[in-house]
């Protein structure tokens, strides 16, 4: 058994994408902790639709809320607040492919982040990279967050359009791995993510 954490530089930077791909590549479980804009549906859904094997099981999350804004601001609207020592791992023999919301210092409440959940699961990490003026920046710091929490990367994941220069800059001063690919697709099907599932089935 494993835990994954997808995590990203950014907001919208392709984490529920690759997180589909991990759970159809892994058969994994699935499960996003804190969801946020709940009015336009959940990240589980969206996975859930997007695979197709029989054995992942899609667990409920933790946190819900309405509001499309970082996690501790949506509870605030909805007069509460996350407690986080109440978000515990689902019981699972499978691998379990967690998602967070957000980058790594959204704030959870007053005290926590996102990247406390991955100490907290003791979980190995997958960095999802998105290439545009100022990227370089936030993979480095992100990376660097990571590190000095002794967080174990598995690696970065670029996902759309390709930018070598940015890309090998990045991977040598960081001296990860590049995990994978996932380029810009027009819809994102099923069918989209099983052409993707080879380059990680060995993660």
């Amino acid at each position: 058994m494993r835990n994954i954490f997808v995590t990203g530089i950014g907001t919208g930077v392709g984490k529920t994408v690759v997180s589909a791909v991990l759970v159809e590549a892994l058969k994994a479980d699935y499960w996003k902790p804190v969801q946020t804009g709940m009015e336009f549906g959940t990240d589980s859904e969206r996975v859930r639709k997007l695979t197709s094997n029989y054995q992942s099981v899609f667990h409920p999350e933790r946190y819900c809320f309405k509001a499309p804004v970082a996690p501790h601001a949506s509870a605030k609207e909805e007069n509460t607040s996350i407690d986080f020592e109440s978000i515990n791992l689902p019981e699972t023999n499978n691998t379990l492919i967690i998602e967070g919301a957000g980058g790594l210092l959204v704030p959870l409440n007053e005290k926590y982040f996102m990247i406390d959940l991955i100490t907290r699961f003791n979980a190995e990490a997958v960095l999802v990279v998105q290439n545009y003026l100022g990227s370089i920046n936030h993979t480095l710091l992100s990376i660097e967050a990571m590190k000095s929490r002794n967080i174990n990367i598995l690696g970065i994941v670029v996902s759309g359009t390709e930018n070598k220069s940015s890309e090998e800059i990045i991977l040598e001063y960081s001296k990860l791995k590049l995990l994978g690919r996932i380029q810009r697709e027009g819809t994102i099907t099923p069918t989209v993510i099983n052409k993707y599932t080879a380059q990680f089935s060995s993660i």
